[in-house]
């Protein structure tokens, strides 16, 4: 699962992007929703603070929980107990480009990435291009007049 330090990715998007306001945090975690959804894992982003008031963007997002510190905590110490509280820290992917956030993955064991480096392999990711689905008559077969059709014209009888 990766636990993703929601405003520090945000930060070094825009800081590599060059184009301020080019992305909003509902965006940025519908993209990383796709992209998870993509590779087949889970994970939950967790931003500073409460979040805005209407957090109906965040609905519906695949594969992504999204979580806000609140009033009482920062992401940094949200995600610091998340990774002490795991049973299995070694199944955790960090990303953060935070020091204090990679020294306590690395701590604990668990994986952890540079934002830049996280959001590299999502763009990487949802740019490949995909196979083509496969027509549905390749499985469903022709139809009775299409398979007539064709009889007729190889010149069998039916």
């Amino acid at each position: 699962m990766f636990i993703i330090d929601g405003y520090n990715l945000l930060h070094a998007i825009l800081k590599a992007e060059e184009a301020p306001g080019a992305i909003g945090d509902v965006e940025l975690c519908r993209i990383v929703g796709r992209y998870l959804n993509l590779i087949g894992r889970s994970g939950e982003m967790i931003f500073d603070g409460t979040g805005p008031p209407d957090k109906s963007g965040f609905d519906g997002i695949s594969n992504l929980e999204v979580l806000f510190g609140g009033l009482s905590a920062d992401a940094d110490t949200v995600i610091e107990d998340k990774i002490s509280a795991s049973t299995s820290p070694k199944r955790l992917t960090i990303v953060s480009s935070d020091r204090r956030l990679r020294k306590a993955a690395h701590t604990r064991r668990c994986s952890s990435l540079k934002s830049e480096a996280f959001w590299d392999n999502v763009q990487k990711q949802l740019k490949r291009r995909r196979p083509a689905r496969e027509p549905a008559a390749k499985r469903h077969g022709l139809s009775e007049s299409e398979t007539n059709q064709w009889l007729d014209v190889f010149g069998f009888e039916q």
